[in-house]
């Protein structure tokens, strides 16, 4: 839950209140006429781009797409368009800033500075990061079930919810690298992969909250909670990427499923005894103060560091504590388990 407690509290303010961040750069007479004129002549000043040769009728010169590169040795380079956009943005970000203007979006996004071919270099270092403490914590949950926990005289483990959390683990892992993967280079497939992964990972996580709060251990029940969402979740994910990629309905979709999961887990924390009950409730005021951080957006500091990067990097420990929680929750089950047996 913490590696995207963030986006629950955020989708809930914006379904509530409709916040909406303008986007003005590109409708900018000069950005655009420099962006028209890049198009055409392939440069920016003196500045000219490799991806932007054309011959003397003005077709590409590249050749066809089978002369081309493969995508997976062109994913860190960028197209003419995108060379153009950015080279302009840099420019007229200059022009404003001597003129004492501050800066603005472009496309939806600040002006950022490029770094060895990275869109968003501090976003997606602070998601490698979240991809690293997934990682440990999912490892280190497999090591005291196997290694360190008692075991059942048939070799089996007594945690009943240990398959969830793999599951779990497996899902977080993958969110956070396409996460990296989408601001390294903002395109529609890793746009659409970087949302979809997040949905998939919040509807599961509804239905881990409902398993594990209502502590329901069989296996027909499971199922029976799990295949309505399954089949909401999945339907919603065909529609975003073969019908349409509706922002205001994704995000009124990830707000409901959050807001239900936060609350059985809010309830649950309340009236349960579980000695690790105050990780849980810190989990959750500090995903909803790392949201302040979205809600409060500025402009990058030095063009790398905005507040959507301190977003990613405050849900860093907020997942170790999280994965420690589950840690224990496994602990606490079995030596249970255990001494009922006895």
């Amino acid at each position: 839950m913490a590696d995207r407690l963030w986006i629950v509290f955020f989708t809930t303010f914006a379904c509530l209140v409709g916040v909406l961040n303008a986007s003005g750069g590109e409708s900018d007479p000069v950005y655009r006429a420099c962006v028209g004129q890049c198009e055409t002549t392939g440069c920016v000043a003196d500045k000219c781009f490799q991806h932007c040769r054309f011959s003397s009728n003005g077709v590409p010169v590249d050749g066809p797409w089978y002369m081309q590169e493969p995508l997976y040795l062109r994913w860190k380079q960028w197209d003419c368009q995108s060379d153009c956009r950015y080279n302009c943005m840099v420019n007229r970000e200059k022009e404003r800033e001597m003129a004492g203007h501050k800066p603005v979006k472009y496309h939806g996004k600040w002006p950022f500075k490029r770094v060895f071919g990275f869109q968003e270099p501090a976003s997606v270092a602070f998601s490698a990061l979240n991809l690293a403490v997934q990682f440990h914590g999912w490892v280190s949950f497999f090591i005291l079930l196997y290694y360190k926990l008692p075991l059942r005289q048939n070799k089996k483990i007594y945690y009943e919810y240990t398959c969830l959390w793999h599951i779990f683990g497996l899902l977080s892992m993958n969110s956070w690298f396409w996460s990296a993967f989408f601001h390294s280079r903002d395109v529609d497939l890793t746009e659409k992969l970087d949302y979809s992964s997040a949905v998939v990972l919040i509807g599961y996580m509804l239905i881990l909250a409902i398993i594990r709060t209502f502590s329901v251990r069989d296996e027909a029940t499971r199922v029976m909670v799990s295949a309505p969402i399954i089949a909401f979740v999945t339907t919603h994910v065909l529609y975003l990427n073969l019908y349409q990629f509706d922002y205001g309905w994704n995000m009124k979709v990830c707000g409901v499923m959050g807001i239900a999961q936060l609350l059985l887990w809010a309830v649950w924390a309340g009236i349960t005894c579980h000695p690790s009950r105050r990780k849980l409730w810190v989990v959750v005021m500090g995903g909803g103060l790392a949201v302040l951080l979205e809600i409060y957006d500025f402009p990058p500091y030095w063009g790398y560091l905005d507040a959507h990067a301190l977003w990613h990097a405050s849900t860093i420990p907020v997942g170790f504590l999280w994965w420690s929680f589950i840690r224990d929750d496994a602990e606490y089950r079995t030596m249970s388990l255990i001494k009922k047996a006895k």
